[in-house]
């Protein structure tokens, strides 16, 4: 039996959460990091983006309080904090790629320990590429943040010596939040922030096959 345990998906949510700074305008990708805006430590002020054209959504709706004309960019219905607004979709792209998002939260396929980021396509017959803004976000945020399992469902790390897939961006990723550890992606190569109760930095290297700064 193993003897540390795996978060969950909102506590992982949660541990993202926990370094989002107050005052920060933030981007959630599709997939799991939608799940953070459900986990924002109260009496700080987030202001959280939507590639589609929103500035100031709040958590997901009430079950039966969806509104299917108010949606994310993974078509997720939302809700919208007083203040909120929504708007062009060039404007939205012109707030990714200005630098005007404080932090993007992204899905990944793969991160390399320099930090380059493939997440848009593995290359697999059948499977539809989908780079979306995932470029914009990645290079145009002031910090690019990784937020996904670290084994695959065959067990190969998806933190690598270098990306096979397909980039998305270079060197542009600076925090890796898993399921087991919290890492920072440096010129030196990745850096331990935390990992969960019971797991020692040793294992972490094996499943990874990368060394860890502690």
């Amino acid at each position: 039996m193993s003897p540390y345990t795996r978060r969950s998906k909102d506590e992982l949510a949660r541990r993202v959460a926990q370094d989002i700074f107050d005052g920060a305008y933030v981007n959630l990708g599709i997939g799991q990091p939608t799940l953070v805006a459900n986990h924002l430590p109260a009496g700080i002020e987030v202001v959280l983006h939507s590639e589609n054209g929103i500035l100031g959504m709040g958590p997901a709706p009430a079950t039966g309080q969806e509104d299917y004309d108010l949606i994310n960019a993974g078509k997720q219905p939302v809700t919208l904090l007083p203040g909120g607004a929504y708007f062009h979709h060039a404007d939205s792209f012109a707030m990714m790629r200005g630098g005007h998002l404080d932090i993007c939260v992204l899905g990944a396929f793969q991160v390399s320990a320099n930090g380059d980021l493939a997440n848009w396509s593995t290359g697999e017959a059948g499977t539809i590429p989908a780079v979306g803004g995932a470029m914009d976000l990645a290079v145009g945020a002031k910090q690019t943040w990784v937020m996904m399992d670290l084994l695959t469902k065959q067990g190969a790390s998806k933190i690598v010596p270098a990306c096979t897939y397909p980039l998305t961006g270079v060197a542009c990723v600076k925090r890796i939040y898993t399921d087991l550890a919290t890492l920072a992606c440096t010129p030196q190569g990745l850096k331990l922030i935390d990992m969960v109760p019971g797991l020692a930095l040793a294992e972490l290297e094996r499943l990874i096959g990368l060394p860890i700064q502690a």
